[in-house]
């Protein structure tokens, strides 16, 4: 039973992100909304099902249930059925809903909608699989495939970043920018950028379709809010009041949105739209106002609903850029863990269900335009059918996913990579084979790279990634494996309630005044937005009140696995400060013994560098020690924690130990007989004496006979 629980949890995360994920799959899913024959035709998905993996109907059998052995044999997909609800309207009347299978995708093995969910260990052998099958993987044409974690950066965070490749976007530009990862509650991510010009103004860049768009701040700022230009300065140069230089860069930027004839919310939208609409797609009959709209929504700070919330984020983006750029703070490391998060399989899959089934929705109105050119047809329920029976292939684009691991997609789902996403899952051993679900990648485009900062082991690393159990040669450093306590939060909370808790706490609100000037105060910014101002001098009191209710769980306050990170100002060039309260999932946590509580606490990246964790009782200083490792070897992942007298090795030693642990040494379990055909052939290690060195026995075997 133990083992089955320490399985469990070591690949949970992989079968938690994909059964939490669908959850969100339509809450931005848009309609595709055309003109034919002179009416307005819209079609809206309303709902989704999938289905577990089952026979065709119609097929004589006393099962109808397909189970993962039988895809293995067959060297077929293991997938499931995907039926949506598509409801259809003419000139904003509704005519009705059709139920249309779409077609099939992979389902994952152990998760929900597979059928070996909450089997037993005797259930399990009594269909061919493992007693400890962990599952978390997909079959794809009969191999078992294993979605890689990849590191991305830490979402709705903005980092402040140098690349002289920027000075090549247009005259003017600079070095300097500030970078944001915008990631909505359904997973859909964007990148857009703040840059810093040679005049001192601002220019917005955002993506849409693979393509570059530029806006300057001023616009973006004015489109957002229905703000006078005073409270639209006002904001910008709260904090910087005396800085000349700054206050005359924010007068420029708002005096080219009035150069331009823009002088209400409303001019500045319909300049806006009709800028862009001929890049947008959008109905004819779209205004220029909600073709702006559409930018604001799509491009935008996407991970903000509230429109006034995002003017409050790019504001503050806006201060720390330049900041920035004069050097009042430093530049934020892509390349540490404390800017990063973990891309889970759930959410790689839910991103590309969403992009295909609006591919989908697309294709339908292709073909509907094209069959009306060529012959005289009305909009009717058997039209639609037929229109979605020549509608673009659904199944074969996941399975293309998953066996090739190369993304074809029109947007990029925000991803710094499209190869490299999927690795068979290599069952050498059951070490090797465990590896695959505890090992994060840096990503494909880096191993290229001339440049050793990428395979820099940082100090910020410390417990969360493991300094030994990294492959020698060319993958050196940007393969890493998490420790064995290291977890990924996938579970999703309610933050609704915790600006009411932030006020009550002594947080004055964004639009309020706080009792000191914003200079001597910090800003609070919750999930990538701005929600008040703490005075300096009761921030640290908040923050640990904070802790405090992370750490007594009882009272379900504030989330066990939130991450509260409280920036200070240091009078030198130093991280942007502000108090930071991350609730969102993909995050890297950790367990350590709080001492001013006496409990366990899960602490993250960001949040660690700003503590004081001693790794021995004995390293406790009274006063400075914030908290204490639960294990001295609380820095090491499962493998390396197999190393027998580690102490004793020297670290490249340990190294190597890793992988041939991965490559040679054998950990038996109830190995299926009707699986050894999927197994490549193995070199078995039979250890005879583990701690002396020479009783090693080595056999070839074909399998397992």
């Amino acid at each position: 039973w133990t083992e089955r629980a320490a399985l469990s949890q070591l690949r949970g995360r992989f079968l938690r992100s994909c059964v939490i994920a669908p959850v969100f799959l339509l809450q931005d899913l848009h309609p595709v909304e055309f003109a034919l024959r002179g009416e307005r035709v819209s079609l809206a998905m309303v709902a989704i099902s999938i289905s577990p993996p089952m026979v065709p109907k119609g097929t004589i059998c006393q099962d109808m249930k397909v189970y993962p052995a039988e895809c293995r044999g067959l060297r077929s997909t293991y997938r499931g059925k995907i039926t949506a609800d598509i409801c259809w309207s003419v000139n904003d009347i509704p005519q009705g809903t059709i139920k249309q299978p779409l077609g099939y995708i992979p389902i994952m093995v152990k998760s929900k909608l597979c059928n070996l969910y909450n089997f037993s260990a005797q259930e399990l052998i009594q269909h061919h699989e493992e007693e400890e099958e962990m599952g978390g993987y997909f079959i794809i044409n009969g191999l078992e495939k294993v979605v890689r974690m990849l590191i991305m950066p830490r979402r709705n965070f903005p980092l402040a970043m140098t690349r002289h490749k920027w000075k090549n976007r247009g005259p003017g530009f600079t070095e300097y920018g500030v970078m944001l990862h915008c990631v909505k509650d359904e997973h859909t991510a964007i990148n857009m950028n703040l840059h810093y010009l040679e005049n001192g103004c601002v220019m917005l860049n955002f993506i849409f379709q693979k393509e570059l768009f530029f806006l300057p701040l001023g616009f973006a700022l004015k489109a957002l809010v229905n703000f006078s230009d005073y409270q639209i300065f006002e904001e910008l140069v709260k904090e910087k009041e005396d800085d000349t230089f700054y206050v005359n860069c924010v007068a420029e930027m708002l005096r080219a949105v009035l150069d331009a004839g823009c002088t209400t919310q409303q001019q500045v939208l319909n300049y806006l739209g009709k800028s862009f609409r001929v890049k947008l797609n959008l109905p004819e009959w779209y205004s220029n106002e909600q073709a702006a709209d559409f930018i604001l929504n799509k491009c935008i700070c996407i991970h903000l609903t509230n429109r006034t919330e995002k003017f409050y984020l790019l504001c503050m983006m806006t201060r720390k850029l330049h900041a920035f750029a004069k050097g009042e703070c430093m530049e934020d490391n892509p390349d540490s863990l404390m800017n990063q998060e973990v891309l889970t399989p759930g959410q790689l899959f839910l991103m590309f269900l969403k992009e295909r089934l609006e591919s989908w929705l697309h294709s339908v109105r292709f073909v509907l335009e094209k069959r009306t050119e060529k012959a005289d047809i009305s909009i009717n329920t058997d039209n639609l059918m037929k229109a979605f029976g020549l509608a673009a292939d659904f199944t074969k684009p996941f399975e293309y996913l998953l066996a090739t691991g190369n993304l074809r997609s029109k947007t990029g789902l925000g991803m710094l990579q499209d190869t490299g996403l999927c690795v068979v899952g290599d069952k050498l051993n059951f070490v090797r084979y465990l590896s695959h679900f505890r090992c994060i990648h840096r990503g494909s485009a880096f191993s290229q790279m001339r440049t050793t900062t990428v395979r820099k082991l940082l100090p910020e690393s410390w417990g969360f990634l493991c300094p030994v159990d990294t492959p020698d040669g060319e993958p050196c450093g940007l393969m890493n494996h998490m420790t064995a306590v290291c977890e990924i939060v996938t579970e999703m909370v309610p933050v609704a309630d915790l600006p009411l808790l932030l006020c009550s706490l002594g947080v004055t609100p964004i639009d309020g005044t706080p009792g000191k000037p914003y200079a001597e105060c910090y800003r609070v910014v919750l999930d990538g937005s701005v929600v008040g101002w703490v005075e300096q001098e009761l921030a640290p009191q908040i923050a640990e009140t904070l802790r405090r209710f992370k750490v007594i769980t009882q009272e379900k306050r504030f989330p066990a696995r939130a991450e509260v990170v409280l920036i200070p100002k240091t009078g030198k060039p130093s991280l942007y400060p502000g108090l930071f309260i991350f609730t969102t999932p993909c995050r890297m946590v950790r367990p350590v013994r709080n001492l001013s509580f006496g409990r366990k606490e899960w602490i993250g990246t960001l949040e660690q560098i700003f503590m004081n964790v001693a790794a021995m009782e004995s390293e406790v200083v009274p006063g400075v020690t914030t908290h204490q490792e639960l294990f001295p070897h609380s820095i090491l992942s499962v493998v390396a924690n197999l190393i027998p007298f580690s102490d004793h090795n020297q670290s490249p030693r340990n190294m190597y130990q890793c992988q041939m642990g991965t490559s040679v040494l054998f950990s038996f379990c109830s190995f299926s007989e009707l699986k050894k055909n999927t197994s490549p052939p193995a070199t078995f290690a039979v250890i005879l004496s583990p701690q002396e060195q020479g009783n090693w026995h080595r056999r070839q075997h074909q399998g397992v006979q």
